[in-house]
């Protein structure tokens, strides 16, 4: 039998490829001559770096960069040599979680660390890039990263404005006169989830402002920024266009991204699918398995384990899915490709304790084991 697994990062446990091979420990344990086949996944959020860049033989890269407040931030990210590809989380340099609770200011929060990785991927000789953008604590519609990049976002008296959104307010100009030759020879394919807007009620600041410390105040007026913003981007740039869906994702980072860099926003989990490869992996498998942390009723709006269900049955393959835990309405699942899924957890745990990556790890190989010593049952 041909097994061929993909399975989400456990967050907070196991990231994608030790959660793979976890079950197939547990497959190779109940049927030792199976051909099991281990490749990454991961939905353009956390740990998608890792699980692209190991996943398909590449190298992880560090490089210090200003973090959302402006502190030094090690960031790391993908180099994959073979087609000079860039593996990049926006989070790993503008990341909420970089940012304690009480120190959340979107005012103030820059973009300008993603726009210092990309420069440093180029300099690697990467052309192509894949960027998550998830997970962000700015609100400054990417002019952060595009100031990094030798964009000129200047004020009336054509002085580079401050970081952050609050640089937005005193925005006149906009110059490209110093922006790095190479750039216009780099792809950008945009792993975004969202559908907000730039601006207005579903817009960036409205939707995402409040967790990321703005105020009613604060909100209405980044909205006016950014309008002004785009305004002025829409002037210089024929094809932006502030109210494509994705655009207001990562507090308008997806508009930057968009509008100046012409990159192409879609679904994290097909980014992934389509650039490792699983098709020729499934097509010629005899049963698929995937999985995440948690299995509910919100896996099935574009969830990883749904992309992998999903690709697996358009070449008519069952599928299974395990799962840390699994809530009453995941048996939605069930009518969006997985055809049966398990919850690994074996004795009673707190969550923390479950949670720990030996006993996820020492779960999923359990779990495996005995749902395919059933199977094995079955086939003799």
């Amino acid at each position: 039998m041909k097994i061929v697994i993909a399975m989400d990062s456990l967050k907070g446990s196991l990231p994608s490829l030790e959660a793979g091979n976890a079950v197939r420990e547990g497959i190779l344990r109940a049927m030792p001559n199976a051909q099991v086949i281990v490749r990454p996944l991961a939905d353009g959020g956390e740990g998608t770096v890792e699980a692209l860049t190991l996943g398909m033989g590449g190298k992880l890269a560090q490089v210090n960069v200003s973090g959302p407040m402006g502190h030094p931030t090690l960031c790391t990210y993908g180099v994959i040599e073979k087609n000079k590809t860039a593996v990049v989380e926006m989070s790993g340099a503008a990341g909420i979680t970089l940012v304690p609770e009480q120190s959340r200011d979107p005012l103030l929060a820059t973009t300008y660390g993603v726009g210092e990785v990309i420069r440093d991927a180029i300099a690697k000789g990467c052309r192509r890039f894949i960027v998550g953008i998830g997970g962000s604590a700015t609100n400054d519609g990417g002019i952060g990263m595009l100031q990094a990049l030798g964009f000129g976002m200047l004020d009336e008296n054509s002085r580079p404005v401050g970081l952050g959104a609050k640089g937005l307010k005193s925005l006149e100009t906009i110059t490209s006169s110093h922006v790095a030759p190479e750039l216009k020879e780099c792809q950008f394919r945009v792993a975004c989830d969202v559908a907000n807007v730039l601006c207005g009620e579903q817009g960036c600041s409205a939707v995402y402002g409040p967790q990321k410390g703005a105020t009613p105040e604060m909100i209405l007026e980044m909205d006016q920024w950014l309008a002004r913003y785009a305004s002025l981007t829409c002037a210089k740039y024929p094809k932006a266009n502030p109210k494509l869906a994705g655009t207001g994702a990562a507090g308008g980072l997806g508009f930057a991204f968009l509008s100046y860099m012409d990159a192409t926003l879609e679904p994290g989990v097909h980014i992934v699918l389509e650039e490792t490869n699983l098709a020729d992996y499934v097509k010629g498998a005899d049963l698929v398995v995937t999985g995440e942390g948690q299995l509910d009723g919100q896996t099935i709006f574009g969830k990883a384990p749904i992309g992998v269900a999903k690709m697996a049955k358009q070449f008519h393959k069952k599928v299974l899915a395990f799962c840390g835990c699994a809530t009453e309405d995941a048996i939605a699942c069930n009518s969006h490709g997985i055809d049966a899924f398990f919850p690994i957890l074996q004795n009673v745990q707190t969550r923390r304790e479950a949670m720990e990556a030996k006993n996820a790890k020492k779960n999923l190989m359990a779990a495996a084991e005995q749902v395919f010593r059933l199977i094995q049952s079955m086939q003799e």
